[in-house]
């Protein structure tokens, strides 16, 4: 074959790809769907520190499933704010933001998702922060497996069944014991975009 027209069927190609890409349609309080993370986490060594003075806190946190089998290890969450994503999560970790008293629209989406989990991978809430207070937001990805006998694949049991992979996602706010409990069981994240 041609090698100009292996480069053109290439180029054309990949033109397809970032063409299809640029019409993912997020929610105002999301950021540009092109910005992607890169995640580390370590262990919490201390609860964060409570806002300044005329300002409130945010933290938002992961919480995923730990049996759930996925390629590549716990999925990437990134979480946006009044149209910009602030950073992102790995498993079952946290990161915090100083933020101004108001009115603030949250977003939180899968990083890089496909098929059937793209189309409910994003969530998304509001509320309105006063100062002084600390606000927590969890996204909690989950399997609901359903098995089923005479399967084969991935998620088949020694008996010849199989689990239909049925995931959840669920994004909103925590109560505060609850979001004090994850920051003492998660890591903390840093995140910045790639």
């Amino acid at each position: 074959m041609n090698p100009r027209l292996v480069v053109l069927l290439l180029c054309a190609s990949l033109l397809a790809a970032v063409q299809a890409r640029a019409k993912t349609i997020l929610p105002d309080a999301c950021g540009d769907d092109s910005i992607k993370f890169n995640v580390e986490t370590q262990v919490s060594q201390a609860a964060p520190a409570p806002p300044p003075a005329g300002k409130a806190q945010i933290v938002f946190i992961e919480s995923f499933q730990k049996n759930i089998p996925m390629i590549g290890g716990a999925p990437i969450v990134r979480f946006g704010m009044d149209g910009a994503w602030v950073g992102a999560n790995k498993g079952d970790s946290y990161f915090t933001m100083i933020i101004d008293p108001g009115v603030h629209h949250l977003c939180a989406s899968w990083q890089t998702v496909s098929g059937k989990l793209k189309k409910n991978s994003i969530e998304m809430d509001s509320f309105t922060a006063e100062a002084g207070k600390i606000y927590y937001y969890q996204f909690k990805f989950t399997l609901n497996g359903h098995s089923y006998p005479g399967a084969s694949g991935p998620g088949v049991t020694s008996g010849g069944g199989g689990m239909d992979m049925d995931y959840s996602f669920d994004f909103g706010a925590a109560s505060e014991d609850e979001g004090k409990y994850h920051i003492k069981a998660s890591k903390l994240s840093s995140s910045k975009p790639k």
